[in-house]
C-alpha cells in the first residue's frame, strides 16, 4: 500500500513538471521573432512596448474607417448631387429696393372747418428673388417681376457671401425676363443653358433659389421633382402686362423668392427660369404646381436685351388691331368672343398681300385662339423673319384662313 502511494506521488510530480515545461515552450514559441520578419518588427516598434503596439493598431483602424467613410460618400453621390454642386456657386440672391409712390389721407382744420384730403408720399420697399450667372463676366438672368426699370437699387449676393450692386441691362415685361450685370475683379462661376426643346416629361427637375429669403450669404436651397408637363399656356391677366406660353410644369417645390432662379436637369444645364406657382386656393405655399419659362425662349430674349436693352420683333405685319367690343360684335353680327378687330392695313405690308383688309376679325394666330392684344403680341414672338404665319379671321360672318409671309422691317431712314 505504501509503495502504491509513493508511485502515485511520483506520477503527479512528473505530470506537473511536464505541464510547466509544455507551457514554457509554448510561451517561448509565441514570442519568438522570425529572422525574416525582423525588419518588420523593428519598423513596427518593440513588441514589448504596449504604447507602440496600440498606436499601430489605432492607425490601422483609422485607415480602415477612412476608407469605409470614403466608400460610403462615393455611394451617396448621384447625378443630382453632382449637378447641384456644379451649379450652386452660380445661383444668386437678388434684393431689390423700389420707390413706391402713393397718396395718404389727411385731416386738415378742426371743428366746423375740418376737411379731408390726400397728400403724396414716397417710401422704399425691399423685395427678394433669385437669379443665376450665365457668363464669367457677370451677366445675371432673372424675372422682370423681380427686377425692372422701377428698381432704385439692385443687390446681387453670391453663395460665398460677396455682394455686388447690379446694373439693369434690360427687362421685357411681356416675357417676364430681365438681364442684369455685375462687375467683379475676378472671373465668376456661371451656368450653361441646355436645350429646352428636348425636355422629357418625367425626367428629373431641380429648382435652386432663395425661397422666403433663407439664402443670405449661404448656399441656396434645392428642391427636386420631375418635369410634370410641357407647353402649358396661360390666359393673360388683363391687370398684368405678362403672357406665359409653352411653360414647363414641375412638382419641384417653388415658393416666394424662388422667382428668377434656374430649373436645371440632372446634367446641370438650365432648362428654364422658375417663375410662378398655382396654389389652388390653399395659400401662398407650393402644392406641386410650379412653372418655368423655357430656356430656349430665355436665350432668345436675353440676346436682344444685352444688345438693345429691349426685345422687339424683327418683322411688321403691316396692320393695326384692337380688341373687339360689344358694339363691334353687334355691328358685325358676331358673337362677343376674344378676338382682334383690324382697324387699318398698310398696302405695302405682308398682311395686305395675304388678303387681310380693315374690318376683318382675327380669331387665331398660328394654331392658337387669340385672347387679347397682349396675347397676340406674345404669339407673334414665336415667329421670325422668313416664317409663314397662319392667320384665321372672320369676314361678314364667314371664316377664312390665310398665310402671311414675314419679312424684315424696312428702315424708314
Amino acid at each position: 500500500m505504501k509503495q502504491l502511494m509513493c508511485h502515485k506521488k511520483l506520477y503527479l510530480k512528473a505530470s506537473s513538471v511536464l505541464c510547466v515545461a509544455f507551457f514554457a515552450l509554448l510561451f517561448l514559441s509565441c514570442n519568438r521573432i522570425d529572422p525574416k520578419n525582423e525588419s518588420q518588427a523593428a519598423s513596427a516598434g518593440d513588441s514589448s512596448n504596449p504604447v507602440a503596439t496600440n498606436t499601430s493598431s489605432s492607425r490601422q483602424l483609422d485607415a480602415r474607417s477612412d476608407n469605409k467613410s470614403s466608400s460610403i460618400n462615393e455611394s451617396r453621390q448621384t447625378a443630382i448631387t453632382k449637378a447641384v454642386k456644379e451649379v450652386s456657386p452660380a445661383v444668386v440672391n437678388i434684393t431689390v429696393t423700389e420707390v413706391i409712390q402713393g397718396k395718404k389721407p389727411v385731416v386738415r382744420g378742426f371743428g366746423f372747418f375740418r376737411h379731408y384730403g390726400f397728400v403724396p408720399y414716397k417710401r422704399d420697399i425691399e423685395s427678394i428673388g433669385s437669379g443665376f450667372i450665365i457668363d464669367e463676366d457677370g451677366l445675371v438672368v432673372t424675372n422682370a417681376h423681380v427686377a425692372d426699370k422701377n428698381a432704385k437699387k439692385i443687390i446681387v449676393t453670391l453663395a460665398n457671401g460677396k455682394q455686388y450692386e447690379a446694373q439693369l441691362m434690360g427687362a421685357d415685361k411681356l416675357s417676364d425676363i430681365a438681364l442684369l450685370k455685375i462687375k467683379a475683379d475676378h472671373k465668376l462661376p456661371y451656368i450653361q443653358f441646355g436645350n429646352s426643346d428636348n425636355i422629357m416629361v418625367g425626367e428629373w427637375a431641380i429648382a435652386i433659389g432663395n425661397p422666403f429669403g433663407l439664402f443670405n450669404a449661404t448656399q441656396p436651397s434645392v428642391t427636386v421633382g420631375v418635369v410634370s408637363a410641357v407647353h402649358r399656356d396661360f390666359r393673360p391677366n388683363p391687370e398684368k402686362p405678362r403672357v406665359y406660353l409653352n411653360m414647363i410644369q414641375t412638382d419641384a417645390a417653388i415658393n416666394q423668392g424662388n422667382s428668377g432662379g434656374p430649373l436645371i436637369n440632372s446634367a446641370g444645364k438650365v432648362i428654364g427660369i422658375n417663375t410662378f406657382i398655382i396654389t389652388g386656393g390653399t395659400g401662398s405655399g407650393s402644392v406641386g404646381l410650379g412653372f418655368a419659362i423655357p430656356g430656349n425662349r430665355v436665350k432668345k430674349i436675353i440676346k436682344e436685351l444685352a444688345k438693345d436693352g429691349e426685345y422687339e420683333k424683327k418683322f411688321d405685319l403691316g396692320m393695326e388691331m384692337r380688341p373687339t367690343t360689344y358694339r363691334m360684335a353687334i355691328n358685325n353680327q358676331i358673337a362677343l368672343i376674344p378676338a382682334l378687330f383690324v382697324t387699318s392695313v398698310n398696302q405695302d405690308g405682308p398682311a395686305f398681300e395675304s388678303g387681310i383688309v380693315p374690318g376683318d376679325i382675327i380669331i387665331e394666330i398660328g394654331d392658337t385662339f387669340v385672347q387679347s392684344l397682349m396675347h397676340a403680341k406674345a404669339l407673334l414672338r414665336e415667329f421670325a423673319v422668313g416664317d409663314s404665319l397662319r392667320i384665321e379671321f372672320l369676314r361678314e360672318g364667314r371664316r377664312y384662313e390665310t398665310k402671311v409671309y414675314l419679312r424684315g422691317k424696312v428702315n424708314s431712314e
